[in-house]
C-alpha cells in the first residue's frame, strides 16, 4: 500500500522571485521534502508573476492583481483577507496536516483569522523578522502579539527571536531552527577568467582592496557608516586602492549615492542594485572582506553566504548575528555607528594575515556543520513529524 504523502500549507506575504531570507529558506527546504505536498499562498506583489505556478512540487496561489494599486494597497490592508478566503476554499477540498505561516505579518493574520473561525488544524509560526521588534510602532506590535498568541507552536532563526516569541506567549513550544545556506552552491569555484572578466565590467583594478556588502539598502542595515568608514580609510591609508561593492537594491539608494558624493569618494563604491542569486557567489569570490554595521538583524543570512564561500565577515552584536558570529574565532565585531570603528576591524582583517585565514577556517566550518539545508530541511521533517 502507497503511503499519502502529507500535505502542508504555507502562508506568506511574499514569495519568489522576491529574495530574502524566507523566501529562501520556503524554497530550500520544501525542495529537500520532496515526500511532503505543499501549497503555498502569498502575495501577487509583481504583475509578470504567475496567478497560479509550479516550483517543482511546491504548488503556489498569488493573490491580488500585480498593478501598482493592489501593491501599494494589498499587502497592507488587504492582504490577510485575500489570504484568508483562499485558504479557507482550499481547506474545503484538501486535509492539510497542518498550516505553516512564514513571518507574524499580513499572511500571519490570515492565520490568526482562521484560528478565530474554528479551524481544526495545528499553526506552526516560523519567525523570521530582522527589524528592532521592540522599537517598532504600538499597532504592529498589537497584531504580531495576537498571531503568536494564537500558534499552536512556533519556530525562530535565532535565539533573539526565540527569547522574543516566549515572552510574547511563555507556554509555546519553540524549536531554533536557523536559516541556512547552500554550502556547494556559495563554495563552488569559478576559473580565473569569470572572476576577471566581472571584476574589470566593476572597474576593479588588480590589487584593489575590495569590502562588500549583499544588503538590502535601508537603514537597519546601517550602509551609511560603511561607506563613512570607506571615507577613513581613504583618508589614513590614501596610496591604497579602497573599494566598496554595495549589492542589493533599496530605498536609501539615492541618499547613499549623494552621501558617498559628498565624502569625496564616488568612485570608490559601486553600486550593483539587481543580481541574480545565482551570481552572488561570483560577487563575493572578488572581494576580500564582507561587511554589515546591521542595526538589528534576525540572523544574516547574507553573512552565511559569504563564511561559505571563504570570505571573512564583519558584523554588530545585535540580534541573531552573535549565534554565529565569535568575534576574534568566526568574524569580527564592530560598533554599528563608529565609522573608525569599522574602519579600524576591516584593516585588521587586511593587515592580520594569521587572523584571517582563522577566521576563514572556523566560519566555513560552522556553516558546513550548523547551517547546512540539508540538514535545516531535516530539522524542520522532525517538527512535521511531531506534530
Amino acid at each position: 500500500m502507497a503511503i499519502k504523502s502529507k500535505k502542508v500549507l504555507i502562508l506568506t506575504t511574499s514569495f519568489w522571485p522576491l529574495v530574502g531570507g524566507s523566501e529562501t529558506a520556503i524554497r530550500e527546504v520544501t525542495k529537500r521534502l520532496s515526500d511532503y505536498h505543499f501549497d503555498l499562498i502569498t502575495a501577487r506583489l509583481q504583475a509578470d508573476s504567475l496567478p497560479v505556478e509550479n516550483i517543482g512540487h511546491l504548488h503556489i496561489f498569488r493573490v491580488g492583481n500585480g498593478l501598482n494599486f493592489f501593491k501599494f494597497l494589498l499587502p497592507k490592508s488587504f492582504l490577510p483577507l485575500a489570504v484568508f478566503r483562499l485558504a479557507k476554499k482550499l481547506l474545503k477540498k484538501e486535509k492539510y496536516d497542518l498550516i505553516h505561516v512564514f513571518q507574524a505579518s499580513q499572511a500571519g493574520g490570515a492565520a490568526w483569522m482562521l484560528k478565530k473561525t474554528g479551524l481544526d488544524c495545528p499553526v506552526v509560526l516560523t519567525l523570521q523578522e530582522g527589524q528592532n521588534l521592540s522599537g517598532q510602532n504600538w499597532l504592529t506590535r498589537f497584531f504580531r502579539a495576537r498571531i503568536i498568541k494564537n500558534v499552536d507552536r512556533a519556530t525562530a532563526i535565532s535565539r533573539y527571536l526565540e527569547m522574543y516569541l516566549k515572552s510574547i506567549k511563555k507556554n509555546l513550544p519553540v524549536d531554533l531552527i536557523p536559516n541556512g545556506v547552500d554550502v556547494e552552491k556559495f563554495s563552488r569555484n569559478f576559473s580565473y577568467g569569470d572572476l576577471s572578466q566581472l571584476a574589470d565590467q566593476l572597474g576593479l583594478r588588480p590589487g584593489a582592496k575590495v569590502i562588500i556588502t549583499t544588503s538590502r539598502l535601508t537603514p537597519k542595515n546601517g550602509l551609511d557608516n560603511l561607506i563613512k568608514s570607506l571615507a577613513v580609510l581613504y583618508k589614513n591609508y590614501p596610496a591604497e586602492d579602497w573599494r566598496l561593492l554595495l549589492v542589493g537594491g533599496g530605498p536609501q539608494r539615492i541618499y547613499l549615492t549623494a552621501l558617498a558624493s559628498s565624502l569625496g569618494i564616488a568612485e570608490r563604491v559601486i553600486f550593483r542594485d539587481f543580481v541574480d542569486h545565482e551570481d552572488l557567489p561570483k560577487y563575493l569570490k572578488i572581494s576580500h572582506v564582507f561587511v554589515r554595521p546591521s542595526r538589528s538583524e534576525g540572523l544574516g543570512n547574507s553573512f552565511l553566504e559569504a563564511m561559505a564561500t571563504g570570505v571573512p565577515i564583519i558584523g554588530t552584536p545585535v540580534g541573531g548575528i552573535p549565534d554565529f558570529l565569535t568575534d576574534g574565532e568566526t568574524g569580527l565585531f564592530c560598533d554599528p555607528d563608529n565609522p573608525e570603528n569599522i574602519a579600524e576591524k576591516i584593516k585588521t582583517v587586511f593587515d592580520n594575515e594569521n587572523l584571517r585565514k582563522k577566521i576563514i577556517k572556523n566560519a566555513r566550518e560552522l556553516v558546513e556543520e550548523k547551517y547546512n539545508w540539508n540538514k535545516i530541511a531535516e530539522d524542520y521533517r522532525r517538527l512535521y513529524e511531531t506534530i
